[in-house]
């Protein structure tokens, strides 16, 4: 790639590496806030959900809005507005202040984050520069989570309000650099295809509910017919949207997009590898601080190895998948993660760092085998007009995953706990711990599933190559550059 496609793509990865860290900070941070500001312990929780209810609330919608209104239009409002809340937040003096800022700026990500997708997709040639350039995506968002936990260790211990102030200066930056760089591709305007205003209500409405569904399985048996409730609710308001696609000319979502079993294989993957992913990130970080009493600084340079990916992604995983294939690369990938997450289960009161790293290292390298071919396979094969949506789905899937598996095991562990006492938290460790290990399996098997059709398209693709060999060497004038019967 030359010197423009490489500046453009730091652009686009400084976006998602700008994301990555704002999570992380914020988690590191929660416990700062909450003491400075005085914050109930459901106001501190609804500063970490208000994000992820925004963000998985509105991605789909963000995806589709790229491909309808404009991948650079999208890409440099959102921006903005991520920029401006990440601000008010470090200004906020009250928890309510907090939380519509954390919802505004998640929102903001479900938007921006798709369409910087789409713009990767649709700017670099499909094949092994595309692959590049997703790969390098994948690694640096992957980066900007793992140094986030410590960048956001060091920031607290200065004030927690850095930890808002620091993405403003980066995200400035990115933005002037995209103005002057991201290329004017906008798609077709919504006026002139016409706007599905009822599918974005019904979907918004849809995936809100979800989300804040999810948001409550962590509370466990506590309000539980709230849960149900709300769960319900989004299942109905997602048949409504499916009636109303159907139906409409000119659809937010064309439905015929989940009928192709690549894309939603890699998507549910995604959705199955992000939830055991910080699943485990979130159980080891509570098992460090609660069980060993690490502070939030040590527990961070701890799992910051787990960032090997940001190396290996962009490095490693290109070559394996040029040697390989995806669809294999992939497999190895949970593969990896079975086993990183299934050595920790034993996990004793005085283990050693030593012993805690083969899990970490391994749990870093399957993310760099994983998670940038599942990106690669979502946006396979997907028109040029619909990556935005592609993204969007994609989004949509990971931000999902990850929101389900830190639900799922804390769920867990509150079902765990019957006692007090180190041992007991143990205990309740040990059990959610599992939750990983089941999410990656089931990966593994749908892996294996997307492996078995890629070698079933790689034969009939090599038969037909035969086969119109055979016709060829068959037909002299073929041979000359002449007409055939058949052309």
């Amino acid at each position: 790639m030359g010197t423009r496609a490489w500046a453009l793509l730091c652009v686009l990865c400084g976006t998602i590496f700008l994301e990555g860290i704002d999570v992380a900070m914020m988690a590191v941070a929660i416990p700062a806030i909450r003491s400075d500001l005085g914050l109930a312990t459901d106001t501190a929780a609804w500063v970490m959900s208000g994000y992820v209810l925004g963000y998985a609330g509105f991605t789909l919608l963000g995806g589709r809005a790229a491909d309808l209104l404009g991948r650079r239009r999208m890409f440099l409002l959102w921006l903005t507005v991520f920029l401006a809340f990440s601000g008010l937040g470090g200004l906020a003096t009250e928890g309510w202040m907090l939380v519509v800022a954390r919802f505004v700026t998640g929102v903001a990500a479900a938007f921006m984050t798709p369409a910087a997708l789409s713009l990767i997709t649709t700017s670099y040639a499909e094949g092994p520069r595309r692959n590049k350039a997703l790969l390098v995506f994948a690694g640096t968002g992957a980066a900007g989570f793992s140094l986030g936990l410590v960048i956001g260790g060091l920031l607290t211990e200065l004030g927690w309000r850095w930890v808002f102030f620091a993405p403003v200066l980066l995200a400035a930056a990115l933005l002037v650099a995209a103005v002057r760089l991201v290329p004017r591709q906008d798609g077709p305007s919504a006026r002139r295809r016409g706007f599905d205003l009822p599918g974005v209500i019904t979907a918004v409405g849809a995936m809100l509910l979800a989300a804040y569904t999810v948001v409550r399985l962590e509370h466990g048996l506590h309000d539980w017919p709230l849960t149900v409730v709300s769960g319900l609710a989004a299942l109905v308001l997602a048949g409504a949207f499916v009636v109303v696609e159907r139906r409409c000319p000119d659809p937010l979502v064309r439905l015929g997009i989940l009928r192709q079993g690549a894309v939603v294989r890699a998507d549910l993957g995604a959705l199955l590898f992000l939830g055991a992913f910080f699943g485990f990130q979130f159980v080891v970080t509570l098992y460090l601080q609660e069980v060993r009493g690490w502070s939030p600084l040590q527990t961070a340079v701890a799992l910051i190895v787990m960032g090997v990916d940001a190396v290996l992604a962009p490095t490693l995983t290109p070559r394996l998948v040029a040697r390989f294939g995806n669809a294999q690369v992939i497999v190895g990938g949970f593969v990896l993660a079975v086993i990183a997450y299934g050595l920790f289960l034993p996990v004793g009161m005085d283990w050693s760092y030593a012993a805690m790293f083969p899990t970490l290292f391994l749990s870093g390298l399957a993310f760099a085998l994983a998670y940038g071919p599942l990106t690669i396979a979502a946006t396979d094969g997907v028109a040029g007009s619909e990556q935005g949506l592609a993204g969007g789905l994609l989004t949509t899937a990971t931000q999902f995953g990850s929101a389900i598996g830190i639900a799922a095991v804390t769920a867990v562990y509150g079902l765990a706990s019957t006692g007090s006492g180190p041992e007991a938290t143990l205990s309740a460790f040990r059990v959610a711990l599992t939750v990983p290990v089941v999410l990656v399996v089931l990966g593994t098997l749908i892996s294996l599933v997307s492996a078995r059709e890629a070698r079933r398209a790689a034969r009939r693709a090599s038969q037909v190559s035969s086969v119109s060999a055979s016709h060829t060497s068959a037909n002299p004038a073929q041979r000359s550059g002449g007409i055939s019967s058949w052309k």
